[in-house]
This record gives structure tokens, sequence and C-alpha cells, in this order.
């Protein structure tokens, strides 16, 4: 059964509901949802409902129809994500699992790991026991397969997956991994997977060859039934009629998980076909249903393998698997997950939130789009004051993004609204493409656009004029009045080191002081944009967990609505009923989805610490799609 409690709920009061159900027989969980704290209770135990709402604290209890209780929907409506080690899986992103399907040399697993490395995979998979049907076929090297496989695991800072296949392998296994695969002729082995679960560790739990998806959720529930929270279910094939594919992959069980499961799915199209040609197109195939993962066997050299060389990759076919993963997560509405690497830390938010250690570490990595003397360059320096910071020059928005995504920077600058030519759409776009990405903090700036030459160029020989495309916008008048060709150029900074590397005194570059300073050149002409009032808006972006809310004031949402009538209505409504100042409010097309939209939306939060457990809820109830992409201070 589940057993809603109340928000206000005691300490006191949830500990005598837990030791109440506990001495009744029951097993109990906990579940710590974005909407209400419940407690799960399963057990072969006959028990009156009414009994357990009379206990204090107790709002109210619902049964769980399903075999399956712990695994079901029923007990939590949100999407489990897993974290093992600097990966997550689950969720908004397609967690790649791959390797071969044995360990059979130390330079061998570490040429494949290092091949799926540099390709994008974030999990490391490689066999040390191998069941196979023949009792005369490669068996796999044991715990000598398993060092092998740690060693390539730490040195490419991937955690590592490998099966299971036996309760008496478990004292081998404890100390190399990171996640044990339950493989498909185990996943009835009830005392293997009883066993499994106990240790608490994350589960990859295969589909077995002939098995009905309840079975298979049922599998699920034994090993979270022992002690295990993190199951990672994997569809592989099923065996029917059909001999032309070693299995036949079943797509539909991902959506049909979906629904009924709150555990997170990954797919195996390498075992789902058996077939390496068969790979490519049943991977991304998965990933269109919905797939939280994918699990690719790739091999260095697949004609020389010991087992299952027909259906491993070779790295470059692997590689532009990862490529076309890529392009076509975002269109479903997913990112490819691309964790934080070894060595780089998870900073927060602006420099007065930092512990001291943070501070006396070193010099905060910021990267920004453009040349050095760039505008958002600028923008970081005022945002973080005094703090020592080290600036990385990134040729797009999407490299800012990335950097931080992967650890290479601590923060990114992007600007996303100019108070004369609007939002820069690009940058809020990109939101929806890096999940895992926060908007942390906000910078305004006074745009002053400069003339800018090299030193001694007479204004009137100036024939070509090179800058941002919006900044040859928003200088327009006073271009009119010069004989001068426009071209646009990637960065305002970046026109200014063109003007230096080629020295010639006819061209020209707008952009801001200092640009001019950092590449020596001479200001011609100062404050040449059209309208005084121009101000650009930026976000600092981090890879962190949003701040507690006293210490913020605003926020940035994106939502898209049912297409019926009244439902934008709706959500302006409840943002009126809970007090939200609406600062912003705008509609995008939504990718791959023609005619859809969705709107951004900056919020002004109210001096409510119940903001986040009640407002954003209510939202999230009358929008079809909800993400608050960050919460934050104003910045001036």
């Amino acid at each position: 059964m589940i057993i809603i409690l109340n928000r206000d709920i005691k300490a006191e009061h949830k500990l005598n509901i837990t030791n109440w159900l506990e001495d009744k027989g029951f097993k109990v969980k906990e579940i710590v949802g974005e909407e209400e704290t419940v407690l799960g209770a399963v057990g072969a135990v006959a028990v009156d409902p009414r009994s357990v709402e009379l206990l204090e604290g107790v709002k109210s209890v619902i049964p769980i129809s399903k075999p399956y209780k712990l695994a079901s929907r029923e007990l939590k409506k949100e999407d489990t994500v897993i974290t093992v080690g600097n990966v997550k899986i689950g969720g908004p992103r397609v967690a790649v699992v791959a390797g071969p399907c044995a360990v059979e040399s130390k330079e061998q697993i570490m040429a494949a790991a290092e091949a799926v490395y540099n390709a994008g995979a974030v999990i490391l998979r490689g066999g040390a026991f191998k069941p196979r049907t023949s009792p005369y076929a490669f068996q796999g090297h044991g715990e000598k397969g398993l060092k092998w496989l740690k060693a390539a695991g730490e040195k490419y800072d991937m955690p590592v997956a490998t099966e299971i296949v036996s309760p008496s392998h478990i004292d081998i296994m404890r100390e190399y991994v990171d996640i044990y695969q339950i493989g498909a002729r185990n996943m009835q082995n009830f005392e293997l997977l009883k066993a499994v679960g106990e240790l608490g560790k994350p589960v990859i739990l295969k589909r077995g060859l002939s098995a009905k998806i309840e079975e298979w959720l049922m599998a699920a529930e034994y090993l979270l039934a022992h002690g295990t929270d993190n199951v990672i279910l994997c569809e592989r094939g099923i065996r029917t009629f059909e001999s032309y594919t070693r299995n036949t992959l079943d797509i539909s069980a991902i959506p049909i998980i979906k629904k009924l499961s709150h555990l997170p799915i990954i797919t195996d199209p390498s075992h789902g076909t058996g077939l390496r040609g068969k790979v490519h197109p049943m991977a991304l195939a998965a990933v269109a249903a919905g797939t939280d993962g994918l699990m690719i066997e790739v091999h260095p050299k697949p004609e020389e393998a010991l087992s299952d060389g027909p259906q491993s990759l070779y790295p470059e076919q692997f590689d532009k698997l990862m490529k076309d993963i890529e392009a076509l997560s975002p269109v479903i509405s997913k990112e490819i997950e691309r964790p934080l690497r070894q060595g780089f830390a998870v900073h927060r938010l602006s420099t007065e939130n930092m512990t001291r250690a943070d501070k006396t570490e070193g010099k905060l990595r910021v990267a920004y789009q453009g040349e050095p003397g760039a505008y958002s360059e600028n923008a970081a320096g005022r945002h973080f004051g005094e703090q020592p910071l080290e600036f990385v020059p990134s040729k797009s928005f999407e490299a800012v993004f990335d950097s931080v995504l992967t650890g290479s920077s601590d923060y990114g600058v992007i600007p996303v609204e100019n108070a004369l030519t609007g939002s820069i759409h690009e940058c809020f776009d990109l939101f929806l493409r890096y999940p895992d990405i926060n908007i942390v903090g906000e910078k305004q700036i006074r745009i002053r656009h400069n003339l800018i030459a090299l030193p001694g160029a007479d204004i009137s020989k100036i024939k070509k004029v090179y800058s941002h495309p919006q900044g040859l916008m928003q200088c327009e008048r006073f271009l009119d009045g010069l004989d001068v060709e426009r071209i646009p150029y990637y960065d305002t900074a970046g026109s200014c080191s063109l003007v230096a590397q080629k020295n010639s005194s006819e061209i020209a570059a707008i952009a801001g002081v200092h640009a001019a300073s950092y590449y020596g050149l001479e200001i011609l002409k100062e404050g040449i944009e059209t309208n005084p009032s121009n101000f650009t808006r930026f976000f600092i972006i981090a890879r962190c967990e949003h701040p507690e809310p006293e210490q913020v004031d605003k926020a940035t949402v994106v939502f898209s609505v049912p297409d019926k009538k009244g439902s934008l209505v709706s959500v302006l409504q409840v943002m009126n009923e809970n007090g939200l100042n609406m600062k912003k409010l705008e509609s995008r097309p939504i990718h791959g989805k023609p005619w859809e939209y969705m709107f951004y939306s900056d919020i002004e939060l109210p001096a409510r610490d119940d903001f986040l457990s009640e407002g954003i809820n209510q939202l999230k109830k009358v929008c079809e799609d909800f993400r608050l992409l960050g919460i934050y201070k104003a910045g001036i």
C-alpha cells in the first residue's frame, strides 16, 4: 500500500508509522517526491487500510493494484534517476554503456575503453564471467578480467558494469564492480536476485529470453524488496519464431515500461538483433521510443572477438552512432549524458555562497562565447567581482554549455536578451538540450559600442566595418553616415582580433572598450549605438542544484500546455493565486513538433518559503511539460 504523509508531518510521527508497519510485517520504503512524501509498505500481510489512516501524520492510504509494488508507477509518480559515480541514468538524458562482450586481455579492454570513451560513452561494460550455451565456449577470465576491467574504467573515468552469474561470485566482484548485471538467462534466478539486491548497489536487469513484461518487473521487485533502490531495466530482445535476427528487439516495451514503472529502462540492440549492421538503426529506434540509455557491444577487432563478434561494432561505427544519437535526442526533448570528468568539482552559485576551501583552491574557470575582451567576459568579471578567475573563450554558445557540462569550466556566461533586439533564442533553446545545466545568477550590463581601428587610423578612410550582426544593427544610424561596407562577424571582440591581425588602417570593428584595450587598438568614436538604452542581460550557468529559496528572488521556467481552450489562462491563474509576478512570457517552436509551442517565462518570486513546494507543483499540474531552468538572485 501507499501511505501519503501530511506535508508538515513531524519526524516522530513518521517514525511511529514506520515502526507500526514493520511490526505488522511490512517492509517499508520512504519515497520523497516533488509533490509529496509517501511510504511504500509491501508484504504478504492483511491489514485494514482504515487502521493506517488513523495514525497521526497520515493523509491517505492507497492500495497498490499491481503485483509488483516497489517497481510500480503507482508507488512513485516521478521517474527514478540513478546516479553511478558522475553518471546519471534516467530522466531527460540518454546514457550509453559500451564495451566488448567479454574482457579478453588487458590490452583489448584498454583499447576498447579508449575508443568508447572518446566517442562519448559514460559506462564501460565487459564480461569477466560469461554464461555460454556451449560448455566449450570461452567463459571469461574471472577475477583477472575484473582487475583489467576496473583498471580500464579508472583510467578513463568510467564506472564499470559486468555480469554476475552466481551468488558465490559476490565476494570476488565486490571490490571491482560499480554496476552488477543480471543476464537474460538469470532473470528468474531468484536466489541470485535476492543476494544481489542485498548489496544495495545499482543493477542492470536484462529481460529474459521469453519473459513477459510483468514477469520482468516481478524480477525487478525481488531486487527492490531485498535492498537495492537502483534497478535499471534492460530490453535485450526476446526469442520469437523469426530467424533473420538473433532475437526480436521489443521496442514497444520501452513506452510500456515507462507507463507501468518509475524505473529507468535501457536498450541493448547488440543482443536484440545479433547483427552488426542492425545495431545502428535499432539503437536510433530505441532512442526515438524514449529509452533512457543504450548498451552497445564495441570491440577493437570484432573479427577476432572470443564472443559475440558478429554483433560488435567497430570503434568508427560506434563513433558514428554516438553522433547520430546526439543529433536525434533533442527531437524527443532528451540530451545525451555527458558527465563531469575526473578532477573537476561542481561549484555552487556565486562567490558569496562558496566555502572557504573553494575560494582558496585557485581560480574559478568561467567560459563565455567569443574572444578575449567580449562583453560576456566583462559581464563575468562584474558578476564574480574580486574572485580570482580564469576565463575560457569559446567559439559558440553550445561550446559554453559543453564546457560547463563536462566540468572543463565551473561556470558559463551567456547572453539571453538585449533591451533593443530582444531574446537570443539559441541560448534559451540550449537549456532544453542540457537538462543538467541550471541558471544560478544574472547580470545586466550597458552595451556601449565603439568604432575601433589601428592606432593612427583616419575615420574618413575606413572602408569596411566588422562586428557581430547585432552590433552592426545597433549602430545602424551611425553607420548610415559613413560610406563603409558592413561585414557580419561571429563576435564583437573577435572582430577586433581580426582588425589587429589584418593590420590595415582601412578596416574597423564595432566592440567594447575592453576589446580595444586587449588588442592594442584605438577607439575612433565612442558611444556609436543608435539607442543609449542598450543593455544586455546575461545568465550565469552551472552544473549544480538549485539554491535554497531564501537566497533567491527570481526564477526562469519553460513550459508547454495542452492544445485546448483556456490552457494558458490556467497557468496564469496559478501564478496569480500564488503571488507570482510574471516579468517575461515568450513563445518558441518545439523542435521536431511543427506548430507546437513552448513558453519561456521569468517570474519574480514572493518572499515565501513554500514557493517550490506549492507554486511549482501547482504549475506542473496544469502544464503538459514544465521545467525549472533556474532560481537565482536578480542581477543589475
